[in-house]
Formats: structure tokens, C-alpha cells, sequence
């Protein structure tokens, strides 16, 4: 064991333009077992520094990076909000009775149903419905057929599936395509106290979790695929705060019509018929809304600029917004001939992907996607290639978007807790990434000298028993900011 480990820290310390401190900090015996690879270059694109440049990594939530691109390339101006993506609402007549209304998704991914929600709003929405005299509706149906029906990604583990990190892609996104469950103890030995926040009734609870002495979480919350039936069970101390445990909703569609009912019956509106949903399957053609011949728009939510979302889900790094994103990109490729009809807008999003990295030059070897989020376990890159795509991005029309839109070291998103108190703090931007095992960060650092770095650093394979692998990574480029 360590013989193999010196041979390890050997193999580190062997590239000769990384730093002791970064050799120290990778070679450390806390992340003993973790395959890490890095790769610095300078704005003008040489390389400083590699680890295992041309390995293939698992990177996570760095595809979000591939993902964002791909929209400033595809999408035009996104800094110009787009009525075509928000929210509408629709009556289509029926015969013999009032008509049925229809909330249409347009991809839009930040409308809330929220007590503070202060813009794009789907209470406003209703309340625009309504002023225009609706007072009694037979059906309310969710309409998400803009996007061909693909709610997972490949290689997703169904785990994934029930939590809010891997919550179901839709044209329909409201409150970010998730419930919460608001729990608080009881009195030792009594149920736990859960309910639904804003009385969402969507998902049956089975509430099977207790009440204990002590401070002490062990809640566990299970939703099997394809189930509305939430089972709550475990134990949680009695000193324990009151805490909300979000859930993914099964179908975004019908969950979005059962909030859209009773906000139509808040505001007085009488619904008679049923709550449905309509998608669209792969291979099938249609628009949200164009399934009625006479129906009619009402209303209509103005979303706010997509460059607002890209900002949110690459700091915040959301995997359904991503999701979307990548949606959009494919469905802007929608009747390009060049696609087999059963092509979803995935797939298509993933074809624009892969004719970006070819302009920019990537090696096809040294990469492969499944997704627009970095969820699935499919996904493979080399530190090479994300240093490179990351020069490519720095010459691009975009590039300052793209740069302003990443969490900042110390500051904000994803890393504000990361290089507070160091040099790096508020001069390193870039993306995180994490799954079982898996870590990575990649983007711009700020040297002491004021030189720019572009940097790409993975670590993969990491043993249960190892620490961390985030601060060695931190340390790493510590390191090598200083030494630069």
C-alpha cells in the first residue's frame, strides 16, 4: 500500500510545472485512491500545467459549461426576453358546457408559484385569466407538447428521479418542477408533523416517521418511479427546527394544472371537469395549444431574459434548467430535415453540441454527452479538452456572458464558501461539479501577478473512506496561482 501510494505522489510530482504545494495537496494521503487530472494554460492557450491530461474524466456538473455555450451559439440574443417561452393560457370551447382552459408551457424555466414571487408569476397569470371574465371552466389541462416528452436523462439513476436534482424536463417549469414537505417533530414517542407546503395535494403522503428525544435526523423520504405516493419514515429528535425536504414532481404537466385549479378557485372560478395533462411523444408532431381548432389565448406570462436563467444555472448550478436549456437548443433545430422523426430535442440539443466542440477544434475521442446537466453517468471529458473549450469560449461573441455567468470563489453560487480568507478570493470563476465520487471545477483564475489562468481540474474515483476531494483541489490551485 505504500509502495503504490509513493508511486503516486512520484507520478504527481514528475510534471515538472506543477507546483509542490499542488503536488502535496493531490498526493495527500486523505485522498489516497482519487484519480485526478488538470490542466492550467494561459489566456493565449499554453499549457502550465497537466495531470493526466488526455484520461477521461466523469465531470459532472461541468457539462452545464457545454450546455450554456451551445445556447449562446444557437439562441441568438438571450439578453432580450422571448414572449414566445412564457407561460400562456388558452380556452378551448366545448360543447354544451363552459370551455376547458389550458396552461401552456413555451420552455421557460424560472415562473414561480410562490407567496414572494415578485415576477413571472403563475398567480398573475390566473389573474390576468380571470379579468378577461373566466368565471367557470370544465377542464384544466397542463400542455407541455413543445418539447417532445424526454422528462429523464440517460444514464440518470432512479434515485435521481424522486430528489430536486433530478426533477423532470418539460416546457411546463414552475417552482422549479418541485414540492416541498414540511416537516416538524411531535412530542417524543408521537408521528412526526408533515403536511405539504401551500396545501399542494398533488402527492399522497404515507407518514410513517416518529417523534424522538435528542437532536437527532435519520427522516427518509421515498417516491418510486411512476408513483404519486410519497412515503415519509425514520426518526427526528423533538429539538429539532421545523425544515422543508424538496421533492421532483412526477409529471410536471399535470402538477402545474392542480396548481393552476386552485388558484382558479381562489379567485372565485368554478371548475367542474377533470385535471389532465397532454405531451407529445418522440416521433409525433404538434404545438402546445393548436390541438383545438377555435381556442383562444388569454393570457400570457413575459419571461424574463434567458441570459437571467443561464446566470441562475450555472451559478446555482440547477440540473433542470440546464435541462431545459438544452431542450431549447434542440428544439430550435425542430424541423431540420437532417433529423430522423423520432429524434427528441435532447438528442438534437446534443447534435449542437457536438458541431460546436468540432468548430472549436475538440478531439471526438476526448469526450462524450448524454445530457445537458452532467446528472447522467455517461458523460466523459479530459482536462485537456474543457482547458481548451475554455480558451474557445474566451475568442467567442459571447465570451464575457459566458465568463459573468460563473459563481465567483468566495462571493457567490456554488464556491461562496470556497477561497474565502485566500488570495483566490473573488478572483477565481468557474464551474463546479459533483456526483457519487466525482469532483470537479473548472474555469478563469486570477493569479497574484494579475496574469489570467484558464484552468480544468477533475477528480474521479474517489474511495468512500478518503476525505474530501474539494480541498485538495482548492489547494492544488492555490498553489499554483501562487507560483504564477
Amino acid at each position: 500500500m505504500r509502495i503504490l501510494f509513493s508511486i503516486a505522489v512520484l507520478a504527481l510530482s514528475a510534471c515538472a510545472s506543477l507546483p509542490k504545494g499542488a503536488s502535496d495537496a493531490l498526493g495527500s494521503a486523505d485522498v489516497a485512491g482519487t484519480r485526478f487530472g488538470l490542466v492550467v494554460m494561459t489566456m493565449d492557450g499554453r499549457e502550465v500545467v497537466s495531470v493526466r491530461p488526455d484520461e477521461r474524466f466523469l465531470p459532472a456538473s461541468n457539462t452545464k459549461l457545454f450546455t450554456v455555450a451551445a445556447a449562446f451559439r444557437a439562441l441568438g440574443n438571450v439578453s432580450q426576453p422571448n414572449p414566445a417561452m412564457g407561460l400562456s393560457v388558452r380556452l378551448e370551447p366545448r360543447e354544451g358546457g363552459p370551455p376547458d382552459i389550458v396552461l401552456i408551457g413555451g420552455g421557460d424555466a424560472l415562473a414561480l408559484d410562490a407567496d414572494d414571487c415578485e415576477h413571472d408569476c403563475l398567480p398573475d397569470l390566473v389573474h390576468m385569466a380571470t379579468a378577461m371574465g373566466v368565471t367557470e371552466v370544465h377542464d384544466v389541462i397542463g400542455d407541455d407538447q413543445i418539447f417532445p416528452e424526454e422528462r429523464w436523462g440517460p444514464g440518470w439513476s432512479v434515485e435521481d428521479m424522486q430528489v430536486r436534482s433530478g426533477a423532470p424536463a418539460s416546457a411546463i417549469v414552475i417552482n422549479s418542477n418541485e414540492v416541498r414537505l414540511e416537516v416538524k417533530p411531535g412530542a417524543a414517542g408521537q408521528p412526526v408533523a408533515a403536511a405539504w407546503r401551500d396545501d399542494d395535494q398533488y402527492f399522497q403522503l404515507v407518514n410513517e416517521a416518529m417523534t424522538i428525544e435528542g437532536d437527532l435526523d435519520k427522516l427518509h423520504v421515498e417516491r418510486l418511479p411512476g408513483s404519486n405516493t410519497v412515503r415519509l419514515y425514520g426518526t427526528l429528535g423533538a429539538s429539532r427546527p421545523t425544515q422543508g425536504i424538496p421533492l421532483a414532481v412526477e409529471d410536471p404537466a399535470l402538477t402545474a394544472a392542480w396548481r393552476m385549479k386552485r388558484l382558479l378557485e381562489e379567485r372565485g372560478v368554478k371548475v367542474s371537469g377533470a385535471i389532465t395533462a397532454r405531451h407529445r411523444q418522440l416521433g409525433a408532431s404538434g404545438e402546445g395549444g393548436a390541438t383545438h381548432p377555435r381556442s383562444t389565448e388569454i393570457a400570457r406570462l413575459l419571461p424574463p431574459p434567458l441570459i437571467d436563467d443561464i446566470r441562475f444555472l450555472l451559478k446555482q448550478s440547477q440540473n433542470l434548467h440546464a435541462e431545459v436549456l438544452l431542450h431549447l437548443v434542440g428544439s430550435a433545430k425542430e424541423d431540420d430535415p437532417t433529423f430522423a422523426e423520432h429524434i427528441g430535442a435532447r438528442e438534437k440539443g446534443l447534435a449542437v453540441v457536438e458541431a460546436m466542440l468540432n468548430e472549436a477544434g475538440a478531439d471526438r475521442r476526448a469526450w462524450d454527452f448524454s445530457d445537458g446537466s452532467g446528472l447522467s453517468a455517461y458523460n466523459r471529458v479530459t482536462p485537456r479538452m474543457m482547458a481548451r473549450f475554455i480558451h474557445w469560449t474566451t475568442s467567442q461573441p459571447w465570451a464575457t456572458d459566458f465568463r459573468s455567468a460563473l459563481a465567483v470563489g468566495g462571493v457567490d453560487g456554488t464556491i461562496s464558501r470556497r477561497f474565502r480568507g485566500t488570495p483566490l478570493e473573488g478572483h477565481i470563476f468557474a464551474k463546479t461539479g459533483t456526483l457519487n465520487a466525482t469532483n470537479s471545477l473548472s474555469g478563469f483564475m486570477e493569479t497574484k501577478s494579475g496574469q489570467t489562468l484558464i484552468f480544468a481540474i477533475f477528480a474521479n474515483d474517489r474511495p468512500s473512506t478518503a476525505a474530501p476531494a474539494t480541498n485538495a483541489m482548492d489547494q492544488a490551485l492555490l498553489a499554483i496561482a501562487a507560483a504564477h
